[in-house]
């Protein structure tokens, strides 16, 4: 008699309909193909983390990548432009004017000249201001890319753009595209961890590390250099592990019958997540812990344990790699100079923030390479565009301390390790620094770099959703092969 009420119910018609037909939608949409990877977890072999081949075999087999949020000044760190430095102070010619949309310049400013000194650094040669005296002495490890370009010059669509491929909300972050075709080798810890250092998450908030419309198991797991590494790791008062063990177990339980039934892909999701938080309690604490490194390690880096720094998150992000964590991704908030305070001052703001990171992300590059870890991590360091050859003039009047505006023609990025060539510089921009006059690649170019030293073509690692197949790198993009080894 329940069971004829239970198939006549209302209730549970719009139940089936809803989740039933819904989920079958869901995977049709997503182009979820959960045939042998949904059996495996259901029967307890694998979960959506499992490692996966790359189309080819990749000379990376993991990412650090370094964002400066807010955008630094190519002008006072590796782009040197001497003959901008005769022109300070000039008006800007019209030409760099007319048609072009900037966030806050208006009318006529003057041109601005580099506020720090440059010298040739390393047997490469490449240019570095004095704002980074210890980077100096890593120049020749990392590929410079003087030419990037983009066509958002608002922060938070940059930032989206940089790291999802797309200016609007709804795509997957990279290192969720990365966590997507590669896995994880480690079943302890995430295979995309999120390091956050200046105060502040970015402008584009959480979904420059969202998983957009991958399931969300590919997304990025915040962690924190102070306090518990994750929030909510730490048994309530009471819960022993046994108890807590069993409780996931019958969880689980529930959840593998409802994915036999419906087949959601966020059922295999949240699976994975129970049993990864389970083992997380005891692999995260460790992991996240750098009061036992040496001494000569603190000094290297500069960190201070216990404090949420850039630099105690390089060192996370080396021991983090170290344990096989596929994606490691550092933002760090402060890198918006305007002028409009002294904290925004290329000449005062900018310097004090190039302290901070100069040292811990020199220290990086050395720790990794001596370990013999740099040869297959690939280290990215850039922001989400650059600065202006001109000051700005917020409402037509140079504001009180020297800034310049977003600039979206060019700026710099650089790599490392991970089958990229050392002391190269790519790309020239024009004697002011306004157009790449050679060498000029788009985001697109960068991101599809990045898969293909991990091993995937762009152009197939690909996702179906609402009847198309998407990529990271939406419809453009080519390998930069000038600093590829």
């Amino acid at each position: 008699m329940n069971e004829e009420f239970k198939n006549i119910s209302r209730r549970h018609f719009l139940y089936e309909s809803a989740v039933g037909l819904g989920a079958f939608a869901l995977g049709s949409l997503t182009g979820c193909n959960l045939s042998t990877s949904a059996k495996k977890l259901v029967d307890g072999v694998l979960d959506p983390m499992a490692p996966k081949a790359p189309h080819f075999p990749g000379r990376a087999k993991r990412v650090i990548y370094l964002h400066m949020a807010g955008a630094p000044s190519q002008f006072e760190l590796f782009d040197y432009k001497p003959e901008l430095a005769k022109l300070n102070n000039q008006p800007c010619p019209p030409s760099l004017l007319e048609g072009k949309r900037f966030a806050f310049i208006r009318g006529t400013p003057k041109l601005l000249g580099p506020q720090a000194n440059f010298m040739q650094r390393g047997q490469s040669g490449n240019y570095v201001s004095d704002y980074l005296p210890h980077f100096s002495q890593v120049v020749d490890e990392v590929s410079f890319l003087k030419g990037v370009h983009t066509d958002q010059f608002n922060h938070a669509p940059a930032q989206l753009f940089v790291h999802t491929g797309s200016p609007r909300l709804g795509r997957p972050s990279i290192g969720s595209w990365a966590t997507y075709g590669l896995g994880s080798e480690n079943k302890n810890l995430p295979g995309f961890v999120v390091l956050t250092s200046g105060g502040n998450t970015p402008d584009a908030g959480k979904s420059v590390w969202g998983s957009g419309f991958l399931p969300s198991v590919y997304q990025g797991v915040q962690c924190r250099s102070e306090g518990d590494p994750v929030l909510f790791l730490s048994d309530p008062e009471g819960i022993d592990r046994e108890l807590k063990k069993k409780t996931i177990d019958a969880i689980n339980d529930v959840n593998r019958q409802h994915f036999k039934e419906y087949n959601d892909p966020e059922t295999l999701t949240r699976i994975a997540q129970y049993e990864m938080a389970f083992r997380m309690q005891i692999s995260v604490p460790e992991v996240m812990d750098i009061n036992n490194e040496p001494d000569y390690i603190h000094q290297l880096y500069g960190t201070t344990p216990g404090q949420a720094s850039f630099a105690n998150n390089c060192l996370l992000a080396r021991k983090l790699v170290e344990k096989d964590v596929r994606f490691v991704q550092l933002f760090d908030w402060g890198w918006d100079s305007h002028g409009t305070s002294s904290d925004g001052a290329i000449d005062i703001g900018l310097r004090n923030k190039c302290r901070e990171i100069d040292r811990a992300m020199t220290a990086l590059l050395l720790d990794l390479k001596q370990r013999g870890l740099l040869e297959e991590t690939l280290v990215v360091w850039g922001g989400e565009f650059g600065r202006t050859p001109m000051q700005e003039n917020r409402e037509n009047k140079n504001n009180p301390f020297l800034g310049r505006d977003h600039h979206v023609e060019a700026f710099t990025m650089w790599m490392a390790g991970g089958g990229i060539k050392k002391g190269v510089s790519w790309g020239e921009t024009d004697e002011i620094g306004y157009y790449p006059i050679n060498g000029k690649v788009s985001v697109h170019d960068v991101q599809a770099t990045i898969l293909n030293q991990l091993g995937f073509d762009h152009e197939k690692l690909t996702y179906q959703f609402q009847g198309r197949p998407f990529r990271l790198t939406d419809v453009s993009g080519k390998v930069i092969n000038e600093i590829v080894s």
